[in-house]
């Protein structure tokens, strides 16, 4: 556990963000598989900090219970009427009860691209300098629009200029306002008690707290992100999409590092949960989500999405669909197969192309090369089944089992009406509806006899192509006798 282990984290999430224009509080928007909110608390976490705080306002039910499904052991504090940052803030000390003795760390909850390795260096040097109050900076190539923080000699801040009441010398200052500062939570509760409301908007400004305590004899730092980008906060859709981005590439970037090859960083997406082995490989197209595991050498894609997965060591999963599926050692998928949740497959085992499964497992080296569907379903080993098989699993009530044993041999455009048992090394014949168990060893041969009617083309589609063709025929193999 980190020496300079924060007392609190406040999490700044109580408005309403109406440049989303969404009907989603803003906060609740993902990117990369969490909640902008969720990326925060995630790095907040990792500051180990012995409360942390989420202000809701906006939307706060839907905001808390979406922190309470995900993120156990968070506490909530409400902000009625947004009053400003200070007034926020004001809240989660009071839902604490108490003052904190420490730092005290405020994070804005829609700055997804905040790491914890960054507010553990804001953390550190506001231990480190013994400030006040420590601000988190960026130098950013365009600091138009943004807050600029002004330094004496000795480095401490002396104040942060709103870029409209700054002066053309402090224009040119590239070192912006995050947002984000480390506080020292008993100079922190008594500034917010002398905070004032005598603004444009009427408000109390957490900012304010930084001049109160300069102008107490406190000291005042700053910690420099090292990659602006960081501090990003999300206010509309096209921020959004632009935090995705970045995210992503950072996504992919530590994958390939860890040794992951991923053919066009460009066409893949992942989300922050999924895992990989090394040498595992990724194509263009391909979408990875949720707590999806990629194994050491397999392939995943071209355009394959997966969420919830786990794909074996070796495996080959090629234009598919997969939700909450578990994909065996070397097995092989696709292309254009669908694996829906429940779905098993065994180590060396085929889903083919046009297959479609859902709630079954299938036993090690079996193979469903071709266009059928396997619902509700158990398979041994070493087993095949024919092309253009259905299970016919759902009785317009209820679903119902099939089980197919291992080494059995089914044919092509097979119904197996559930419930029902194939034993081991059984044989189905083509074009049977299965409606009666198996047993081991047996063949099963379930449809009608060919009855041939010679010629019906003739009589009822008399001058049609085919009784042209069927006459023609019939001529030629009167002439070769």
């Amino acid at each position: 556990m980190s020496a300079n282990r924060p007392a609190a984290v406040v999490v700044l999430a109580a408005g309403e963000g109406t440049r989303m224009k969404s009907k989603t509080p803003k906060v609740l928007h993902e990117i990369a598989g969490r909640s902008l909110v969720g990326h925060v608390v995630a790095a907040a976490r990792e500051l180990e900090p012995e409360h942390l705080v989420v202000v809701v306002g906006h939307a706060r039910e839907q905001v808390r219970g979406h922190l309470e499904e995900h993120y156990a052991g968070i506490r909530t504090a409400v902000q009625e009427e947004q009053n400003g940052t200070g007034h926020a803030v004001r809240m989660a000390l009071d839902e604490l009860g108490r003052t904190p003795e420490g730092t005290v760390v405020v994070v804005c909850g829609d700055t997804p691209l905040l790491s914890g390795e960054t507010l553990r260096a804001l953390a550190d040097t506001h231990a480190a300098d013994g400030n006040a109050v420590t601000v988190l900076s960026a130098e950013v190539p365009d600091s138009t629009g943004y807050g600029r923080i002004v330094r004496d000699g000795s480095g401490a801040v002396t104040e942060i200029v709103e870029h409209k009441d700054a002066t053309d010398a402090q224009r040119a200052i590239r070192e912006i306002n995050s947002g984000v500062f480390a506080f020292d939570g008993q100079l922190l509760a008594d500034a917010l008690g002398k905070v004032r409301t005598d603004n444009s908007q009427g408000e109390e400004y957490l900012t304010d707290v930084l001049s109160i305590l300069r102008e107490a004899g406190h000291r005042v730092g700053a910690s420099v992100a090292a990659d602006h980008r960081e501090i990003l906060g999300i206010n509309n859709r096209v921020q959004l999409a632009e935090a995705r981005a970045l995210l992503n590439r950072r996504l992919i970037e530590r994958a390939m590092l860890a040794g992951v090859t991923v053919v066009d960083p460009a066409s893949v997406f992942v989300d922050v949960t999924v895992t990989f082995e090394p040498d595992a490989v990724i194509l263009p197209g391909t979408q990875l989500l949720g707590a999806t595991h990629i194994g050491e050498d397999a392939e995943v894609g071209p355009n394959t999405r997966l969420k919830d997965t786990r794909v074996g060591r070796g495996a080959r999963v090629d234009n598919t669909v997969a939700d909450s599926a578990v994909i065996g050692d070397s097995a092989s998928v696709g292309p254009f197969a669908y694996l829906r949740p429940g779905t098993n497959l065994g180590a060396r085992s085929k889903a083919g192309t046009y297959v479609e499964m859902k709630n079954a497992t299938v036993g090690e080296g079996t193979k469903v090369p071709h266009l059928s569907y396997v619902g509700d379903a158990t398979i041994g080993e070493y087993t095949n089944i024919g092309a253009a098989s259905v299970f016919v699993n759902y009785d317009g009530e209820a679903k119902h089992h099939t089980t197919i044993g291992s080494h059995c041999r089914t044919g092509s455009d097979n119904m197996f009406v559930a419930p029902i048992t194939i034993g081991d090394g059984a044989y189905t014949a083509a074009g049977s509806v299965i409606t009666k168990d198996v047993p081991a060893g047996s063949l099963a041969v379930a449809r009608g006899q060919q009855r041939n009617i010679e010629g019906w083309v003739a009589r009822k589609r008399p001058g049609s192509a085919a009784a042209q063709a069927a006459q023609a025929a019939a001529g030629e193999s009167a002439g070769e006798s």
